[in-house]
């Protein structure tokens, strides 16, 4: 399977297309099975709020199932089943290659790199396979660059050490957790593909993945998230997901992705023979 896209302000133009500025609003809380909390806004402001989430640290689950082509799976990375024939999402050659959109990194970064392919490190939901191509706006595939990826769990909470772990992390106990974190190296191609689970949300945010790649010393970052209607049909039905209810900010609505252009945020997805999802764009994230 091959592997491995990226974003500022939406206030600022940058790379020549709109930026926009990433805000992250996670609960306050001892424990990630707590519902109620602060939360800060994009601006630093604290606000008092209630989550929909209903339970769970949510990390490894039991009865879990392969799913199908027809029924999403649970339970995490260890039910990908059937990962040695999911399809190359990238065998069709790029004729068209437009710089993406810049957004800061957000407080919830980690310096460390977890360099792994699975970075669930056993925690639950839907897997995943999330795959990137790098390349340069004459769609030359760019080897040897660092792709690195993080998002929250099925809950919404962040892990590690980060710059801002009032904010960022609901369980504290988590600053020593890495999970859905992990850093890899493009191949000649310009792939990597990280195995993890479809994020969870939290006020304020659209489902969303952070990633950034860095090439020459210089780093491009940014952010992907999901089809409206495939957000609203996991959060709806999926057996592991409708106990945190619908998230409250949909794409369009979004802080950071909510603009203009949306499209180029949006990953392609599809589902595969063991009910894992298989997510992937192209990143193109430097001029020739």
């Amino acid at each position: 399977m091959r592997k491995s896209q990226p974003m500022i302000s939406r206030r600022q133009a940058a790379e020549g297309v709109l930026a926009s500025l990433g805000g992250f609003l996670l609960f306050r809380s001892v424990s990630a099975c707590s519902g109620g909390g602060g939360v800060i806004d994009d601006e630093g402001t604290s606000s008092s709020s209630s989550s929909s989430s209903t339970s769970s640290s949510s990390s490894t689950s039991s009865g879990s199932t392969t799913g199908s082509d027809t029924e999403w799976a649970t339970g995490g990375t260890k039910n990908m089943t059937a990962k040695a024939s999911y399809p190359d999402p990238f065998s069709v050659p790029a004729l068209t290659c437009v710089l993406l959109t810049r957004v800061t990194e957000g407080p919830c970064t980690e310096a460390a790199d977890q360099v792994r392919e699975d970075i669930s490190e056993g925690y639950t939901g839907l897997p995943m396979r999330l795959a990137f191509r790098v390349v340069d706006t004459a769609c030359n595939p760019i080897a040897n660059a660092k792709v690195k990826v993080w998002h929250t769990q099925i809950n919404g909470s962040y892990s590690g050490d980060t710059p801002n772990n009032g904010m960022c992390l609901k369980d504290q106990a988590d600053s020593a957790k890495h999970y859905f974190r992990g850093v890899q190296t493009t191949d000649d191609d310009g792939v990597v593909s990280f195995d993890s689970c479809f994020p969870g949300w939290y006020r304020g945010r659209t489902p969303h993945i952070h990633y950034s790649v860095t090439v020459n010393g210089q780093t491009f970052t940014s952010q992907v998230v999901f089809e409206q209607t495939l957000v609203q049909e996991i959060f709806e039905s999926h057996a592991e997901y409708k106990q945190y209810g619908q998230p409250d900010t949909q794409n369009a609505s979004d802080n950071v992705v909510g603009n203009a252009a949306l499209s180029t945020f949006i990953l392609t997805t599809e589902r595969m023979s063991d009910g894992a999802m298989l997510a992937y764009k192209q990143l193109v994230v430097f001029a020739a």
